[in-house]
């Protein structure tokens, strides 16, 4: 059962989406040419079919980067959003399962994707935990998470993350000094790979299924 604080703030999270649809892609074209973009590919090129989940598919600013030959499921919370996502997988020529659907409760059955992606996601989300725990229930036993999610580093950066978060928490629900890979693997994920990227701001996280669900 959702508690009242996540179900209240999943609602605001999904109006304020709603809200920001049509200008998002123009709010980071600038980091989304220079940086975004590449670190979606290598992302991309880890994933594994021959079925996909894609979590939070926004805009669809991921779908030019899937691969071939998978069968993608792609889910958002905003219907607003999500509708700009149909409309780039049609000029992409792209075959996508688009669904409205709140990652933190998957409307999906168990051991069902050989991958879950997600970029940026995991910041925005009310119950991170959850929608992480989520995320292992869809996976088959070998398959693997992949994220590329804003991560708290250590010393200074992470107090400059600290500084920010209030602000952009306002601006776009996003929490950048949340402590992902710790989150990651408190939701029974054992971490293989990570890239340190942009000053150790950005992580690259590829993960599997482990054993029993740890602390944090």
């Amino acid at each position: 059962m959702y508690n009242r604080g996540v179900k209240r703030d999943t609602t605001a999270l999904r109006d304020r989406y709603d809200r920001l649809a049509p200008v998002y892609d123009r709010l980071d074209e600038g980091a989304e040419q220079r940086y975004w973009a590449r670190w979606r590919q290598r992302l991309w090129e880890r994933a594994k079919g021959p079925r996909v989940l894609e979590i939070g598919v926004g805009t669809g600013k991921n779908i030019p980067y899937y691969p071939e030959g998978v069968e993608v499921t792609a889910v958002d919370l905003s219907p607003r959003m999500l509708a700009l996502a149909r409309r780039r997988a049609a000029r992409l020529g792209r075959d996508v399962d688009l669904r409205v659907m709140d990652a933190q409760r998957l409307e999906l059955p168990d051991k069902s994707f050989d991958t879950v992606a997600a970029t940026f996601v995991f910041g925005t989300m009310p119950d991170p935990l959850r929608g992480l725990e989520e995320a292992r229930r869809v996976l088959r036993p070998d398959g693997r998470l992949l994220l590329l999610e804003f991560v708290r580093p250590k010393g200074a950066g992470g107090l400059i993350a600290d500084l920010f978060t209030p602000l952009t928490a306002l601006l776009y629900g996003d929490r950048p000094n949340r402590r992902i890979p710790d989150l990651v693997r408190c939701a029974g994920f054992e971490i293989k790979h990570q890239e340190r990227l942009w000053r150790g701001f950005i992580r690259l996280i590829s993960a599997r299924p482990g054993g029993a669900v740890r602390g944090s």
